[in-house]
């Protein structure tokens, strides 16, 4: 079976050199290999050619056939690497936090021990019965209890 750290080590300064990051390599049983790849700006089709060759040309199918899928995360995919929270910083996002509770809001800030994120709810006003307003609420979380974030589709 070919090696993750094979995949990686083939990539990975080429990516740095295109102001890429390496998102997930994934090797399946069989050698069915996936590699998501982004960049702060986003990934073209051609880029994923591009490291898809690189990869292609580096292997010998002689020795041992794979399959190769080279992509960008999809939206909507849980977070893996820190750029990815760097990329999403202005962006909606939902977070799941290790005890389940369950936060949508806005991805503002980013620091080497967690993310904030901001949350609109709209909530009664003290003293009003029927008077709702717009409220934000900014909650602090750390890398260490969250189970899961992923970037939301906004319309």
């Amino acid at each position: 079976m070919i090696a993750k750290e094979t995949i990686e080590g083939l990539i990975k300064p080429v990516l740095e050199e295109d102001n890429c990051f390496l998102v997930e390599v994934d090797v399946k049983p069989v050698n069915r290999i996936m590699v998501h790849v982004d960049s702060l700006s986003g990934i073209s089709i051609d880029y994923c050619i591009r490291v898809s060759k690189l990869i292609e040309e580096s292997l010998d199918r002689e020795t041992e056939d794979f399959d190769l899928e080279v992509s960008s995360p999809g939206i909507g995919q849980p977070f893996r690497v820190r750029e990815q929270y760097q990329k999403a910083i202005g962006r909606p996002v939902e977070v799941m936090t290790t005890e389940s509770k369950t936060v949508k809001g806005t991805l503002q800030d980013l620091n080497e021990q967690g993310f904030t994120v901001v949350e609109e709810k709209l909530v009664r006003k003290e003293g009003k019965k029927s008077k709702k307003e717009l409220r934000k609420f900014e909650h602090q979380f750390s890398f260490e209890n969250v189970k899961r974030i992923k970037e939301l589709i906004s319309l």
